[in-house]
């Protein structure tokens, strides 16, 4: 069992969509506009996305004129690999053990 993984915002990354938005905006920030452009979503869906993202902590928006710009927050992408990072090392630490629960 992954309790030690963020499952909410894995369910959050999940989504194809949230996830080549959060995949662009890692190489650059970006505007809605861009963001219909690259990914050919209708722009209401992708607003809806955003939100999620916005909500979830791993976007923030930089307003500029009448447009609102979109940056990955890098910081809660590591501290997700980190989790599974510490996940992998704790399998490791198991796998060459021949320690079984036993079956009741």
């Amino acid at each position: 069992m992954m309790t030690s993984v963020d499952t909410d915002l894995i369910r959050v990354l999940a989504d194809p969509l949230r996830l080549r938005i959060v995949t662009l905006l890692a190489l650059e920030t970006l505007c809605t506009t861009h963001l219909v452009e690259e990914t050919g979503a209708k722009q209401t869906n992708l607003s809806n996305h955003l939100k999620v993202l916005r909500e979830a902590g791993v976007v923030e928006t930089e307003p500029c004129g009448r447009f609102t710009y979109y940056r990955l927050k890098p910081d809660v992408i590591a501290s997700l690999a980190g989790q599974f990072a510490d996940l992998a090392e704790a399998a490791r630490a198991t796998a060459g053990s021949n320690v079984k629960r036993s079956c009741p």
